[in-house]
């Protein structure tokens, strides 16, 4: 396992100074690396080489420590998505989940910063390329000025501009239409799930908008769907059917990514079910089963 990112700042060869400048900046890049990649382990990564490369740094070039501490995690990350694309994963991807309180969520102090975090926005993410992501995340969750976006990304205003037109385009519109109170949701999600212990085909239907999905990520690790099932029914049957061919045998309420899921255990590993609300119903069902995608969530490993 990497270092603990608290570790980052603390070897014998940090300086002081150097630290102290880089430690405001760190739960803001952190939260950033990890909603550009939707990966903790990768986010960490990032944020550790971000460091090194802050401490070997020329001074003289480094008029504004966020400026450049921003652009070196955005541009590692975007290495990072860009080396992704090229190598297949097995199934659908997901992101990885995270429990609330971790800092690797990042600042969570705004309505845009707790949304682009969830398990939904950053599934959605995936559709961008990696520079629509950054610019997207930058302006939309960060709120940065287009001049420092530029400047981040070694392009021009105009182009960041047409950059988060086409992003938000392609997710901006999912963001905002699919939202529930707390409350709400997790009823929902508890719903679904009494439904799908019970074999309730009907129930379960009655959850589901018309165009539901459901989305299994196993990665090659955990049997699972390897595309994804589209429409109410085949959704119903999918769930309805858990109950026969393999009962669920333990189920643990928890928080991740600032929403609420279910833990269940029906062999003999976890899988974390969430879901995307829409107005009473559920649009999207997501199931991570892959055990790399879960070592962030210790809930999950206790005895």
């Amino acid at each position: 396992m990497e270092p603990d990112i608290d570790q980052l700042a603390d070897g014998p060869a940090a300086d002081p100074g150097l630290n102290a400048q880089f430690l405001p900046h760190r739960t803001m890049l952190l939260g950033l690396a990890y909603r550009l990649l939707g990966s903790a382990w990768d986010a960490e990564d990032v944020l550790q080489e971000a460091y090194l490369r802050w401490v070997g740094a020329d001074r003289a070039a480094v008029r504004d420590p966020r400026r450049y501490l921003s652009r070196t995690v955005v541009r590692l990350a975007m290495d990072q998505l860009r080396r992704r694309a090229t190598q297949p994963y097995v199934g659908t991807w997901l992101p990885e989940p995270v429990p609330d309180g971790s800092p690797v969520l990042g600042p969570m102090d705004t309505v845009e910063l707790r949304e682009s975090v969830s398990l939904a926005t950053l599934h959605l993410l995936e559709r961008l390329t990696p520079p629509e992501r950054a610019v997207y995340l930058l302006r939309v969750a960060f709120e940065f000025g287009y001049p420092e976006i530029a400047e981040i990304l070694g392009r021009g205003e105009a182009d960041c501009r047409q950059l988060l037109h086409r992003a938000t385009g392609r997710v901006g519109d999912g963001t905002a239409r699919f939202t529930a109170e707390p409350a709400q949701h997790a009823a929902l999600l508890r719903r679904f799930l009494a439904a799908a212990r019970d074999g309730d085909v009907p129930g379960l239907a009655a959850l589901l908008r018309d165009d539901a999905v459901a989305w299994g990520d196993g990665g090659g690790k955990v049997r699972a769907n390897r595309f994804p099932v589209r429409g109410r029914d085949k959704v119903a049957r999918l769930f309805g059917g858990l109950s026969t061919r393999w009962p669920i045998r333990r189920v643990m309420e928890l928080r991740v990514n600032g929403e609420p899921a279910v833990a269940i255990w029906r062999g003999t590993g976890p899988q974390l079910w969430t879901v995307r609300p829409a107005t009473g119903q559920l649009t999207d069902v997501y199931l991570t089963l892959n055990p790399e995608k879960l070592r962030s969530v210790p809930q999950l490993w206790e005895p």
